[in-house]
C-alpha cells in the first residue's frame, strides 16, 4: 500500500468527504510520514546502486523500451474525457497565492531541502535518480497533482498555478531531480488535460493507484536549429492506426518509462501520441547532457511503430500540440525559478563572509551590484511566469505571457547562473559548490521541450 493510501481508511479514492476537499492534506500527512521515516539517511547511503540500474544513460548503450506493464483497454471509445475546471481568479492578475497554495508550497520546499539538495550531486554524478527519492515524490501525491478528483487526483480546478509553484520549489532543491519526479505526472496530466474517456480509464488508473508507472513526454529532437512546431519524426495513417519514425531526444528516464506522449507530425501538422514501451520498433539509448542529468536523459527511436487510431491524444489540427509545447515552456520557466533562487541564496551570504583584502568582498560595489541584478532579474522573471500560469490556469490564452516568460527566462537564467560562478570565483568552478551544477542546469531552459508540463 502506498504511504497517501494509507493515510485514511479509504485511501486515494475513498477518504472522507473533508478530507477529498482538501489536496495539501495529502501532502501535508505524506510528507510528514515521510520525515519520520528513515528515507533521508537511506538515500544518502545509496552511493553506485542507481549507476548500475540506469546503466543505459551513462554509457550510451542502446536497449529495447520496458515492456513491464500492459495497459487493459477501458472506457467508452470515442467518448470525450473529463476535463479540469479553470480557477476561479480574483482579478486580472494576482500574486498572491491561496492559503492551500502556500501551504502546498511549504510542504514541497521541505522536501526539496531535505531530501532532493542531499543528493543532487551524487544524482548529477551518477546521471540518475535514487529510487527512495522517487518514491518519495510519488507518496506525496505529486504525479496526481494535476488531475482532477473526478479522474482519482486531487484537484479541483486547473492547477497551471499549482504546478508552477511546486516545479519551483522543487528545482531549489535540483533541477535535474525536479524534472525526474515530475515526468510521470506530466503525462498523467496531459492525459486529464486532452485524452478521451478511453484514454483516461485505460492509463490514470496506473497513476492513481500504489504503483505509479514512469512516463515521458517526448518533443525532443536532435536536430540543428530544431524548432519544435515542425517535428522530423512522422505519424502516417496505415488501415486503422499510424505508423510513427523518428528520433526524440532528450527524454527523461526514457529507459525506465512504460508510456511516451510523443509529437509527430501528422499530415503536415503536429499531434500528440500515446506510445505504450511494450510496442514493437521502440528502443532507447542514453543521451546525458550538459545539465539536467540526473533526469536520466535518453533518445527514443521510433521505427515503423504502429499505433492503433485511439492512440491519438487530443486533436489532430495542430491545437492540443501547440497547447501542450505553451505548458511545457511554463513548467521550464517555474524550473529556471527555483535554481535561479538557489544561486542567490547560496551567494548572499558567500560574498558576505568571504574576505579580501581585509573586508567582505560584498563590500565592493561590483559584487553587491551583481548580487541586486540576480534579485532583480529574478523577480522578472517571477512576474513574468506567474502571469502567464495565472492565465493558465484560468483557461484564458497564454501565448504571449509564456512566450514573453521564456524569453526571459531563459536569458536572465542563464545570466544568474554565469553570475553565480563568477562571484564565487575559483570556488565557482569546482564542484565542491553547487553553483557550478546550476550553471549547467540553467542553460537548458531554452533548449528544452517538453519532458514535463504544468
Amino acid at each position: 500500500m502506498s504511504l497517501i493510501s494509507s493515510l485514511t481508511p479509504g485511501g486515494r479514492n475513498g477518504v472522507p468527504s473533508t478530507e477529498s476537499r482538501d489536496p495539501i492534506g495529502y501532502l501535508v500527512a505524506g510528507l510528514n510520514r515521510l520525515a519520520q521515516s528513515d528515507l533521508v539517511d537511506r538515500i544518502g547511503l545509496r552511493k553506485q546502486a542507481e549507476q548500475v540500474v540506469f546503466s543505459v544513460t551513462r554509457t550510451g548503450f542502446k536497449t529495447m523500451t520496458n515492456a513491464s506493464r500492459t495497459f487493459a483497454r477501458a472506457g467508452k471509445k470515442g467518448q470525450p474525457g473529463a476535463r479540469p475546471a479553470p480557477s476561479a481568479g480574483t482579478g486580472p492578475f494576482d500574486l498572491t497565492p491561496t492559503e492551500d497554495e502556500q501551504m502546498l508550497v511549504d510542504v514541497v520546499s521541505e522536501l526539496a531541502g531535505e531530501v532532493l539538495r542531499p543528493a543532487a550531486a551524487e544524482a548529477d554524478a551518477a546521471c540518475a535518480a535514487p529510487d527512495d527519492l522517487l518514491k518519495a515524490g510519488l507518496e506525496i501525491g505529486l504525479p496526481i497533482l494535476g488531475l482532477p478528483e473526478s479522474l482519482g487526483g486531487i484537484s479541483e480546478e486547473r492547477s497551471a498555478m499549482a504546478g508552477t509553484l511546486v516545479a519551483e520549489a522543487l528545482a531549489k532543491g535540483d533541477m535535474g531531480l525536479a524534472v525526474a519526479t515530475l515526468a510521470p505526472g506530466s503525462v498523467a496530466t496531459a492525459i486529464g488535460l486532452w485524452g478521451t474517456d478511453q484514454q483516461q480509464q485505460t492509463y490514470l488508473p496506473a497513476f492513481t493507484g500504489d504503483t505509479v508507472p514512469a512516463a515521458a513526454l517526448a518533443l525532443n529532437e536532435p536536430a540543428v536549429l530544431f524548432d519544435v512546431l515542425t517535428p522530423s519524426t512522422t505519424a502516417v495513417r496505415q488501415g486503422d492506426g499510424y505508423v510513427l519514425n523518428g528520433v526524440k531526444s532528450l527524454v527523461a528516464r526514457g529507459d525506465s518509462a512504460e508510456l511516451f506522449v510523443v509529437g509527430a507530425a501528422l499530415e503536415g501538422r503536429p499531434a500528440l501520441f500515446l506510445v505504450e514501451s511494450s510496442t514493437a520498433g521502440l528502443s532507447i539509448e542514453g543521451d546525458p547532457a550538459m545539465g539536467v542529468r540526473a533526469a536520466s536523459m535518453t533518445r527514443l527511436h521510433l521505427d515503423d511503430v504502429r499505433v492503433p487510431a485511439e492512440a491519438v491524444l487530443g486533436e489532430t489540427d495542430g491545437s492540443t500540440y501547440r497547447e501542450c509545447v505553451r505548458l511545457s515552456r511554463l513548467a521550464w520557466c517555474a524550473l529556471s525559478l527555483g535554481t535561479a533562487q538557489a544561486v542567490l541564496d547560496y551567494v548572499t551570504p558567500y560574498v558576505k563572509e568571504r574576505e579580501a583584502f581585509g573586508e567582505p568582498i560584498a563590500h565592493r560595489q561590483s559584487v553587491a551590484f551583481m548580487v541586486a541584478n540576480i534579485a532583480i532579474e529574478l523577480q522578472a522573471m517571477r512576474l513574468l511566469t506567474y502571469r502567464a500560469a495565472a492565465r493558465a490556469a484560468a483557461g484564458k490564452d497564454f501565448t504571449k505571457e509564456v512566450a514573453l516568460a521564456r524569453k526571459l527566462c531563459a536569458e536572465k537564467g542563464m545570466q544568474i547562473g554565469l553570475d553565480g560562478v563568477q562571484l564565487l570565483g575559483g570556488h565557482g568552478f569546482v564542484k565542491e559548490h553547487p553553483v557550478e551544477r546550476w550553471y549547467r542546469d540553467l542553460r537548458a531552459i531554452g533548449i528544452m521541450e517538453g519532458t514535463v508540463l504544468v
